[in-house]
């Protein structure tokens, strides 16, 4: 059954990757670059700081614990653990795998680090920012997906990384909610305990 899937996961990348034409290989290549996204974030912290105020430092530490666990689990449990050789390392794979300007990155790629923390990031700022920006949601998570998507075009993931990275992401996004959630009521408490004394 395993062989079935992993079969069809190369099946798919196949299909995909081989969609491929010059003005993508620009675009997927740049959309995939973690520095292109600094205004993006930028943007999105402006929102946070519009809707938690003083609390917006907190928020931002979340933000980026998120990252961390997301980014760190996909290297330390996952693709250390199964070693799963990226499309283009693949040997079976040899001339078939289109990529962009020679690059490949690290000999494994279960689970996508890049989806586990584009998703992780997408997911826990639509929790935080949903009741102040209801459309919040639909653009991180078609912009999770896009840059997500460009690791299978760029053929350094198979899409089951993507899914699996994607899947981590968002398991990361609500634990690390959960955590905020209670810090952020501990320390409530706290100040309402300080401001009667």
């Amino acid at each position: 059954m395993l062989d079935q899937l992993l079969q069809w996961d190369q099946d798919l990348f196949l299909f995909l990757n081989g969609l491929n034409a010059p003005f993508f290989d620009f675009l997927m290549y740049w959309i995939s670059d973690k520095y292109i996204w600094i205004p993006f974030y930028a943007f999105l912290m402006a929102l946070i700081i519009k809707s938690y105020k003083t609390e917006a430092i907190l928020v931002a530490i979340f933000i980026a614990l998120v990252v961390t666990l997301s980014d760190q689990s996909s290297v330390k449990l996952f693709k250390d653990v199964f070693e799963r050789l990226r499309p283009c390392h693949e040997p079976a794979l040899n001339g078939l795998v289109h990529t962009v300007y020679g690059r490949c990155g690290g000999q494994f790629g279960f689970v996508s680090s890049h989806a586990a923390n584009a998703f992780g990031m997408a997911v826990l700022v639509t929790l935080l920012l949903k009741k102040h920006f209801w459309w919040i949601g639909w653009l991180l998570i078609p912009w999770a997906a896009v840059v997500s998507y460009s690791r299978v075009y760029l053929g350094v993931h198979y899409p089951g990384d993507i899914i699996g990275g994607a899947l981590l992401g968002i398991l990361c996004a609500y634990i690390t909610y959960v955590l905020f959630r209670f810090t952020s009521h501990r320390l409530l408490l706290i100040f309402a305990k300080t401001n009667k004394s």
